[in-house]
């Protein structure tokens, strides 16, 4: 069975400047279909939902061309502030919470921060009535300034009214941050990285933060053998933070080698990883930088392009080995290949509303092929995109491969999650900025959405990029939203 939800589909389009106007978007809304009876709704795409299997041919195209749309109400504009005061017959007149009347509102304990800042997150104020939930409510808000480590408040009950006082106990503050030991990286950099300064809160956590951040930063300048300690305070004053930083030699990678490769070239693996030798010449010194981590993600990189070739059980491991100076070294890849498999089955699984045979017919990798991985993607795509091509625009499609006690074969297996089928119902245009400058049904006339017609995924994509490479809207995301088409359900719009 096929269920039905609400949705809203948006564009946000933005003028070029030479249009000098801000942004449009395009909307469009939803329906729903229960039993025999429409449910309207404003700004809506109409989501219908069938039970019947449909035969899905094999490419993916999208509707038609372009003429134009109905265009929809704007909305109304907002009403100036008197106006709607006199609509409203008035301001309404709000009697405050409490009896007893505040006499006074005192802030002690703090040092560091102000009492004038104190004083402005407070709503319990002088002359006021006392109300309890409001001198909670002050309780939070000035725990949640960050700077204290609690707050508490103390009523003095007076024949005339009540006096308040908030005691607040200041989280120690850091007043100076000293990097010590560093040579071949400033303290400027370093004091960035960090993230920590003076006047920020003092904890042991943002310490400990920090010294991992500067550790992290030094192994990605080539300092692998760095080592980092941290210290709170020092003589009189607590809240000194310092960095120990020993250094250690910045190291650089003299070669790359990789062993056990067989079926692709030495060569060609050596441009798949992102770690790089030393050039010639000159040039010796730039763009080698030894990265440990990037080294293992360089392992993983080969590891994932093996199993996309079908090597499905490749392993790959690294050695390091350095000179005699301690700044160069060798990195070594060792590569064990393994058989390559064979797909010896290929299911699909989960599909209700089409039938198998028709997405049968959208694949390119079939029993007996070697796995190609590259081929596994597209074939998803294609089902996906056939979904899509049928109002299934948020179907997925999650592969699995199973590998059999045969020799060197797998099982493909598609699991498929159809989720919801949807139609346009109405397609509104939505102007912020000038609207006098475009007309709706130039907006209308460069996107394939008709109300009545199933939503088409693919359809969708090819109406962003053609919105986008109009040169008529704004794409630049400095100066305002890039446009674009969102669906969003009607239940959360």
């Amino acid at each position: 069975m096929i269920f039905i939800r609400y949705a809203d589909c948006m564009t946000r389009p933005i003028f070029h400047n030479r249009c000098r106007s801000q942004s449009r978007s395009i909307l469009a809304g939803i329906d729903r279909w229960r039993g025999r009876c429409w449910l309207p709704v404003i700004l809506s795409a109409l989501f219908v939902a069938g039970t019947a299997e449909a035969q899905m041919g094999g490419g993916g195209g999208f509707g038609g061309g372009g003429g134009g749309g109905q265009s929809g109400p704007m909305p109304d504009a907002k009403p100036k502030f008197l106006d709607h005061v006199r609509s409203r017959d008035g301001l309404a007149i709000r009697r405050e919470k409490g009896d007893s009347v505040v006499l006074d509102v005192k802030v002690v304990g703090n040092r560091v921060v102000s009492s004038h800042l104190i004083m402005q997150k407070l709503q319990t104020r002088k002359d006021r009535f006392y109300d309890y939930e409001t001198v909670l409510g002050d309780v939070r808000r000035l725990t949640d300034m960050g700077s204290f480590d609690h707050v508490t408040f103390d009523l003095d009950e007076q024949p005339g009214g009540v006096s308040i006082t908030f005691a607040v106990h200041e989280r120690p503050v850091i007043t100076k941050v000293v990097m010590h030991g560093n040579r071949a990286l400033n303290n400027r950099e370093l004091q960035g990285r960090a993230g920590v300064n003076e006047a920020d809160p003092l904890s042991e956590f943002s310490i400990e933060s920090a010294r991992r951040r500067l550790i992290d930063y030094y192994q990605e300048e080539g300092f692998n053998q760095v080592a980092i300690e941290s210290s709170i305070g020092y003589e009189d004053d607590p809240g000194v933070v310092i960095f120990r930083i020993n250094e250690g030699p910045k190291e650089r990678i003299e070669d790359i080698v990789i062993k056990g490769a067989t079926i692709v070239s030495e060569a060609r693996l050596k441009k798949i990883i992102k770690s790089r030798g030393p050039a010639v010449g000159l040039l010796r010194h730039i763009g080698n930088t030894a990265d440990m981590r990037m080294i293992d993600d360089d392992v993983n990189t080969l590891a994932s392009y093996y199993h996309n070739l079908g090597f499905l059980t490749a392993t790959v491991g690294r050695r390091i080995r350095y000179d005699e100076s301690g700044k160069w070294i060798t990195v070594t890849f060792v590569i064990n290949e393994g058989p390559r498999f064979t797909v010896n089955d290929v299911k699909i699984i989960g599909n209700q509303f089409i039938t198998e045979e028709s997405l049968r017919a959208r694949l390119n990798l079939h029993a007996g092929d070697m796995f190609d991985g590259t081929l596994m993607r597209r074939d998803i795509g294609e089902i996906t995109y056939g979904y899509g091509e049928m109002g299934f625009i948020y179907a997925e499609v999650e592969p699995k491969t199973v590998m059999r006690d045969e020799a060197n074969t797998v099982d493909l297996v598609y699991e498929i999650l159809e989720g919801d089928r949807w139609k346009v119902g109405r397609i509104l245009v939505n102007i912020e900025g000038e609207p006098h400058l475009m007309r709706e049904t130039t907006m209308l006339n460069m996107v394939d959405l008709r109300e009545g017609d199933w939503i088409d995924r693919r359809s969708l994509e090819m109406n962003r990029r053609r919105i986008e490479n109009s040169n008529l809207l704004e794409t630049n995301p400095q100066v305002a939203d890039a446009p674009d088409i969102k669906v969003v359900p009607r239940d959360e719009y």
